[in-house]
C-alpha cells in the first residue's frame, strides 16, 4: 500500500519463481483493466469453466490466442459460444518478455513468442485449487499479473498438491513469474480479500492475467 513504512521487496519464493511487488504502476494497471473489460465482452467473452466431472470453477475466465478448456487448447470457445478465440496482441507479448527479463533475467526469455493469455476474474468468494499449468507444449516461464483485490497465492512444489508450499500476498500491480525448476509447480488461490482493491482503479474483485507460450 502507498502508506506503508517500508516498501515490499522482490522475493525469490523458489528457484525460478519470483514475486515483484508493484511492477505495474497505476496508469498501466488502469490501461490493462480497460483492455480486460473489452476482452471480457462477447463473443468469446468471460465464461464459467466447467470441469469434466461436472463441477464449475468459481473464477470466471476469458482467453486470448488459444482457448483453454479442461484440459486442452482450441482455436474456438468449444465449451462456450463456439466462436473463434480473441487474438493475442503483440503488446501483451512484449509485456510478458519484459516481465521475464525483470524477474528472471534476459537469459530466461524464451525464443518462442508468448501467444496465450488466460484471464481469470475472482469475486470475493472465488478461489482456485492447487493445479499445474501443464497443457502447453513449451516450458517457457509463466507470467502472472494481478489487478484489483489482494489474494493469497499459494505456491507449492512439483511433486504434490500438498506441502511444502509458500503463501504469497499478491496485490494490485504485482508480478509473479515462475519458470525453470518451478515451471510445473502446483499453485492456487485459496482466498481473495474482498474490498482491498485500490479505489483509484475502479475494480470490484480481482483479475489475474496469466501469459504463456503454447509451443504450438
Amino acid at each position: 500500500m502507498e502508506d506503508e513504512l517500508f516498501p515490499r521487496e522482490r522475493t525469490e519464493v523458489a528457484t525460478g519463481a519470483v514475486h515483484v511487488p508493484d511492477w505495474l504502476d497505476g496508469e498501466r494497471q488502469r490501461a490493462l483493466l480497460g483492455a480486460c473489460r473489452e476482452w471480457a465482452r462477447p463473443p468469446a467473452g468471460l465464461r464459467t469453466v466447467r470441469t469434466p466431472g461436472g463441477g464449475t470453477m468459481t473464477a470466471r475466465q476469458v482467453c486470448l490466442g488459444w482457448h483453454w478448456y479442461p484440459y486442452a487448447y482450441a482455436r474456438t470457445v468449444v465449451d462456450g459460444d463456439g466462436t473463434p478465440v480473441k487474438p493475442f496482441p503483440d503488446w501483451l507479448g512484449a509485456l510478458a518478455r519484459r516481465a521475464v527479463t525483470d524477474a528472471l533475467g534476459p537469459a530466461a526469455v524464451p525464443a518462442a513468442p508468448y501467444d496465450i493469455a488466460l484471464i481469470n476474474f475472482y469475486d470475493g468468494d472465488a478461489h482456485m485449487g492447487m493445479h499445474r499449468d501443464g497443457d502447453e507444449k513449451a516450458d517457457a516461464p509463466v507470467v502472472s499479473l494481478s489487478l484489483g483485490d489482494t489474494c493469497v497465492f499459494r505456491f507449492g512444489n512439483t511433486g504434490t498438491r500438498g506441502q511444502p508450499y509458500t503463501d504469497v500476498e499478491l496485490r494490485s500491480g504485482d508480478l509473479f513469474v515462475f519458470g525453470g525448476p518451478s515451471r510445473f509447480a502446483y499453485h492456487g488461490v485459496p482466498r481473495v480479500r474482498a474490498g482491498t482493491a485500490p479505489d483509484r482503479l475502479g475494480l470490484t474483485g480481482r483479475l489475474n492475467i496469466t501469459l504463456r507460450v503454447s509451443g504450438r
